[in-house]
C-alpha cells in the first residue's frame, strides 16, 4: 500500500477532529483544549483575539519562568537540618592516654646529647652575647656540622631594606650593607635581634629562606623539633617504644563502674607525636562496654603517673597527660582533638553525645567508609575506620613522598618510602616548611578529602580540683608507691600525679539529621500549582499539548514524504524533457495515420501495394494501445 495513505489513514485514526495542515490542527486543538486563554483566541473578535493572544502569551512565560526556577532549587539540592533528642543505653567512647612528653629523657638521651649541646651553648650567646668569642667554638666540643645542617640566626630588621643576618656560631653574616655588617657583632649587646630558623633547599646556601618568630622560645622549641625529628627518624620503631613511658609504669590504677582494670585492659599504639598512648575500650579485638547508668560513678576512674622529673627538657615545654574520647575503631589525632590533663589535679570529664547523620550524594559530597576518597589511607595500617583528619594527613605525607622524596616523621609512611632525615635528605626541612606554608597544597587536600557521612561527636564538660589534698597526700603516695614498686619509700609526688574521672552526663543523646529540603513530590506539586494558577490547567492539558506535538509530528512525515516524491519526479522530468504521450493522444495518432494512408489514393488500405525493396516494414507496435491497469500510478488515469 501506498505509504503516504498509510500515514494519512494513521493520522486520521489518532486524531478524530479536522486538522491534515498545520492550520487546521492548531485551530482544532484551541476549539478543544481545556487550558483557558486558547479558546478565546479563535471565538473573539480582531480585538479582543489580539489581547487573549498577548495575555495567553504572557501568562504562559510566567509558567515557564516558574518552572525554570522551580526545577534550579529542585538541582540544587539543598538540606535541611532537624535536631532530635533520645534516650537509649550508649557505648561507652574509646578512651586514649597519653603523656605529654613522648619519650623518658633518661632512656633518649644519649641520641640528643649532642643537640642539647648545641642548644645550650646557643642560648648562652643568645642571653650573654660578648663580641669576640666566637672563636672558643672549637673548645666547646660542639658538633657544628649538625648546626649547620638547620642553624639559628639572628635578624637586625631596624633597616629592613638592609636586614644583617648573623650566625650564632660563626663570625660571618650577611647583609646588603656590608658597613653596617661589619661593626654588628660589637653591637650585638645594644640591639634587639629576632631569632630565626635557616632554612636550606639541597640546591646551596643560595636558596634559602628563614622563619622568624616574635619570641625567641618558640624559634628554640620549632629548631629543637626540627632536629630532633631528623635523629629520631632513623631509631627503629621497637626501639622507640622502648623508650617510651610503658604501661604499667604509667597507669597507676583503673576502675571502670565497679568493676576492676588494670594497663592489661589498654592497647598500646605508637603515637609520633607523644610517644607510646594506651587506648581503653577500643573495640578492636573484644565488643564495646556499654555504659550501665550515667553519672561519676559509673565511669572510668584512672590515676596517671607522668614521671614530669624524666621529661626532655627543650622538646616538652607542657607537663600533663593528654587524651581524647572518639569512638571504637577510629585513630586518635590528639594533637587535633586531644585535651590535657593538668599534674596534681583530679579532672572530671561529663560526656554528651551528639549524632551527626548526613545524607550522601548528589546533597553533599561525604564519603560512608573513604572507599570513593582518591587518596591513600595511609592509617589503614592501623584497621582503623576513615576520618578526615586521616585523608587530609595521608595527602600531605603523599605530597612530601612526591616532592620531597622522603616521608615525614610525624605520619604513616607508603611502601617503599624512607623517613626524611639531615644525611640522606639535606634539604627535607626547607621543602616540609615550603609545602607546610603553601594555600595550594592544603586546598588540593581539602578538595580531595571527604566528609564521613555518619559521625559521633563527643561534648565535654570538664572540671578540675587540686588532688591529693595536703592532709591526704602522706598517705595516698605511700601507697602508690608500694603497690608500684614494692617500696616503702615514697617514690612519688604532685608533679608527676594526675586523676582522671569520665563518665557520660545523662543518656539523653542528640541526633542532627539532614533531610531532603525539595524531594519529587514538591517539585511536581509545585509545578501543578504554577500551571494551575496562571493557566488554569492541569496534567490533562500537557496531555492534550503532548497530543498535538504527535499530530504536528505525522503531518511533518507526510510533507517530508510528498516533498522527497516531488524531488524525485522533478528529476525524472530533467532527465525525459517530453512528456510521455497519454492514452487519449495514442488513440488519435493511430487513427489519423489510417487516414492519411486513405486520403493519398494511391492504393485501396485493403490494397495496399507492397512497399519497395530495401524499405523496412512500419512498427505499429509503438502505436498499440496498452491496457489501463498497466499505467504506472504516476499516469494521468489517476
Amino acid at each position: 500500500m501506498n505509504l503516504k495513505k498509510y500515514l494519512v489513514r494513521a493520522l486520521h485514526r489518532l486524531q478524530k477532529g479536522p486538522g491534515y495542515t498545520y492550520k487546521e490542527l492548531l485551530v482544532w486543538y484551541c476549539d478543544n483544549t481545556n487550558t483557558h486563554g486558547p479558546k478565546r483566541i479563535i471565538k473573539e473578535g480582531p480585538k479582543k483575539k489580539l489581547i487573549w493572544f498577548f495575555l495567553t502569551l504572557l501568562f504562559a512565560s510566567l509558567v515557564f519562568w516558574q518552572w525554570g526556577i522551580l526545577i534550579n532549587t529542585y538541582l540544587s539540592y539543598n538540606v535541611t537540618s532537624s535536631l532530635s533528642i533520645g534516650f537509649k543505653t550508649m557505648k561507652f567512647p574509646a578512651v586514649t592516654i597519653c603523656n605529654a612528653n613522648p619519650f623518658k629523657y633518661s632512656e633518649v638521651k644519649p641520641l640528643l646529647k649532642e643537640l642539647d649541646k648545641l642548644i645550650e651553648a646557643a642560648l648562652e650567646r643568645i642571653l650573654q652575647p660578648t663580641p669576640g668569642n666566637s672563636s672558643d667554638n672549637e673548645s666547646l666540643g660542639l658538633d657544628l656540622e649538625l648546626w649547620n645542617q638547620i642553624p639559628l640566626v639572628l635578624i637586625d630588621e631596624h633597616d629592613k631594606d638592609n636586614p644583617i643576618i648573623l650566625d650564632i656560631f660563626e663570625t660571618s653574616q650577611t647583609a646588603v650593607d656590608n658597613e653596617t655588617a661589619m661593626d654588628s657583632r660589637a653591637n650585638v649587646s645594644k640591639k634587639k635581634y629576632k631569632l630565626a630558623v635557616k632554612l636550606c633547599s639541597h640546591q646551596g646556601p643560595e636558596n634559602c629562606t628563614y622563619r622568624n618568630f616574635s619570641s625567641a622560645a618558640q624559634a628554640v622549641t620549632e629548631w629543637y623539633i626540627l632536629q630532633s625529628t631528623s635523629i629520631l627518624s632513623k631509631v627503629p620503631l621497637h626501639e622507640r617504644i622502648r623508650m617510651g613511658y610503658q604501661a604499667e609504669d604509667m597507669i597507676l590504677a583503673c576502675l571502670y563502674g565497679a568493676e576492676p582494670c588494670n594497663y592489661k585492659n589498654f592497647t598500646q599504639i605508637y603515637h609520633p607525636d607523644h610517644g607510646n598512648c594506651y587506648i581503653f575500650n577500643w573495640g578492636m579485638d573484644e565488643e564495646a562496654l556499654n555504659s550501665s547508668n550515667p553519672g561519676a560513678e559509673f565511669g572510668l576512674k584512672l590515676i596517671l603517673d607522668i614521671s614530669q622529673q624524666d621529661y626532655i627538657p627543650y622538646l616538652s615545654s607542657a607537663a600533663g597527660a593528654r587524651l581524647m574520647l572518639h569512638q571504637q575503631k577510629s585513630f586518635p589525632f590528639l594533637k587535633d582533638q586531644g585535651i590535657y590533663a593538668m599534674a596534681g589535679t583530679e579532672t572530671s570529664i561529663g560526656v554528651l553525645v551528639d549524632e551527626l547523620e548526613r545524607m550522601g550524594y548528589p546533597y553533599s559530597d561525604c564519603t560512608v567508609n573513604g572507599s570513593d576518597v582518591p587518596v591513600q589511607n595511609l592509617y589503614s595500617q592501623y584497621n582503623t575506620s576513615y576520618s578526615i583528619q586521616a585523608c587530609l594527613r595521608s595527602c600531605f605525607q603523599n605530597h612530601m613522598v612526591e616532592i620531597c622524596g622522603c616521608g615525614h616523621y610525624m605520619f604513616p609512611l607508603p611502601q617503599g618510602v624512607n623517613y626524611c632525615n639531615n644525611e640522606d635528605n639535606p634539604g627535607w626541612a626547607y621543602c616540609y616548611s615550603s609545602l607546610r606554608s603553601s594555600i595550594k597544597q592544603r586546598q588540593i587536600c581539602i578538595d580531595s578529602c571527604k566528609e564521613t557521612c555518619n559521625d559521633t561527636q563527643y561534648k565535654m564538660t570538664i572540671s578540675m580540683a587540686d588532688w591529693p589534698s595536703e592532709a591526704s597526700e602522706d598517705w595516698i603516695f605511700h601507697i602508690l608507691s608500694y603497690e608500684r614498686d614494692m617500696s616503702t619509700n615514697v617514690t612519688l609526688d604532685r608533679n608527676g600525679i594526675i586523676k582522671l574521672n569520665i563518665y557520660f552526663q545523662e543518656y539523653n543523646y542528640r541526633t542532627i539529621s539532614e533531610s531532603a529540603a525539595t524531594t519529587i513530590v514538591w517539585l511536581l506539586s509545585s509545578l501543578g500549582g504554577q500551571f494551575g494558577f496562571w493557566m488554569g490547567g492541569s496534567v490533562l492539558c500537557l496531555i492534550e499539548f503532548g497530543e498535538i506535538i504527535i499530530d504536528s509530528l505525522w503531518i511533518t512525515v507526510i510533507n517530508v514524504i510528498s516533498w522527497c516524491k516531488g524531488l524525485k519526479q522533478r528529476r525524472a522530468r530533467a532527465h525525459y524533457p517530453d512528456a510521455p504521450p497519454t492514452v487519449s493522444e495514442l488513440v488519435e495518432a493511430h487513427t489519423n495515420l489510417g487516414f492519411q494512408h486513405e486520403a493519398v489514393g494511391a492504393v485501396p488500405r485493403a490494397q495496399a501495394l507492397p512497399p519497395e525493396p530495401g524499405t523496412p516494414p512500419p512498427n505499429y507496435d509503438s502505436l498499440r494501445v496498452q491496457p489501463l491497469d498497466t499505467l504506472g500510478p504516476d499516469s494521468d488515469a489517476d
